[in-house]
């Protein structure tokens, strides 16, 4: 018991902020982490042509599924574009230019400006942000959602999940909330931030909501960065066993961005540093 509680405090500190029982039950290894952190699966053959697109987006964000296609083709890959569009679908990702309804969005939600066009990011918590991404796992995947402050790109919360639920999206808001909060919060049109469970938490607090254009997820672009350094320097580094594996290590390397990475346009400074600056 000494040892996971040692574990837990652990990651309360890298959070910043307390966990809810129910977080606190998953990473004790309790009934929610059987089935929130057990990997999604798919074929041998799926999971490993899920991970080279994975690796291929992280370089080319801007390929969709015929150029995705034609790359995995190149690489030796026999896939047809039918395939490689529901792979891609499955994974959350979409090209960077407009691309054929992978987005994900909602028609029944309701759509929000672009309120950065021009915008000078200028303080801490003017400008917060939020994504998804694929992380693969042994004989699975999950996915990562973060919650980022553009201006230090200190990273407030995180979260694992094995659906593209908006659950997962929630709690993550919900423990950024927990420690401060933005003027403004930006996110992509898919479905678990055009929610009402997602935008009612951000209007209830006075938060101004801003989505991408269609097509466009460099309007996201520190987040995508991010997503860039956690693939590069965690990810692709090591094979995650399980969930709990995963959270783990994440865990660590959050830890690590936010307090000891240094980022040359923050002044060779880091993220935590000058969040918290006063």
């Amino acid at each position: 018991m000494d040892f996971r509680s040692g574990e837990l405090r652990g990651l309360i500190d890298r959070e910043g902020c307390l966990l809810a029982v129910a977080r606190q039950c998953a990473l004790l290894g309790l009934a929610r982490s059987t089935s929130y952190y057990r990997p999604a699966s798919e074929s041998p053959l799926n999971l490993e042509l899920m991970g080279r697109i994975d690796r291929e987006y992280t370089r080319l964000p801007f390929y969709g599924s015929p150029r995705m296609t034609q790359q995995l083709r190149h690489l030796g890959y026999l896939v047809n574009e039918k395939r490689v569009e529901r792979l891609m679908r499955e994974m959350g990702l979409r090209a960077v230019a407009p691309r054929r309804g992978l987005s994900g969005a909602s028609a029944s939600h309701k759509k929000w400006p672009y309120l950065l066009r021009g915008l000078k990011i200028e303080r801490p918590n003017q400008v917060w942000s939020s994504d998804i991404t694929y992380i693969g796992v042994r004989g699975g995947f999950l996915y990562l959602t973060a919650v980022m402050d553009w201006f230090s790109r200190y990273v407030l919360a995180w979260e694992l999940s094995n659906s593209l639920d908006s659950a997962f999206c929630v709690e993550a808001l919900g423990r950024a909330l927990a420690q401060s909060q933005p003027e403004i919060f930006n996110t992509d049109q898919g479905v678990q931030y055009t929610s009402d469970a997602f935008t009612g938490r951000l209007a209830d607090r006075g938060v101004r909501i801003s989505m991408d254009g269609r097509g466009r997820c460099f309007d996201n672009i520190f987040t995508e960065r991010l997503w860039k350094s956690v693939k590069y320097e965690e990810v692709y580094l090591k094979e995650y066993g399980d969930g709990q594996d995963a959270w783990r290590n994440l865990g660590a390397y959050f830890s690590f961005y936010n307090l000891e990475r240094f980022h040359q346009s923050l002044d060779w400074r880091v993220p935590y540093e000058v969040h918290h600056a006063t």
